[in-house]
């Protein structure tokens, strides 16, 4: 069964949302909400968070090296991957042709 209750509207909107629907919902302090006008009234809900994939700098090497389409290209990849600390020889990649 939902969970139902009151809850008071203060100074500049503010809203405070029943701890057990905070904790249901994964909701703290800083938590972005979508408020959405609804003919019966303002449905909250919660934005997914979505913090996408995390690459270790090795794994971005791979991506510059083998993303390199000619020799210029590749040469300025084998710079970036040197900024990131990392030897390109030693980072598993495909060369483009030529190279």
């Amino acid at each position: 069964m939902p969970v139902v209750e009151t809850s008071l509207v203060g100074k500049g909107g503010d809203v405070i949302l029943p701890s057990s629907l905070r904790h249901r919902f994964g909701l703290h302090e800083g938590s972005v909400v979508i408020a959405e006008e609804r003919e019966d009234g303002i449905l909250l809900r919660p934005l997914p968070s979505n913090p996408g994939e995390t690459y270790t700098p090795e794994r971005k090497a791979e991506f510059l090296l083998s993303a390199a389409v000619d020799a210029e290209d590749y040469d300025a990849a084998v710079a970036e991957v040197r900024k990131l600390g990392l030897d390109p020889d030693q980072v598993p990649h495909q060369k483009p042709p030529g190279v």
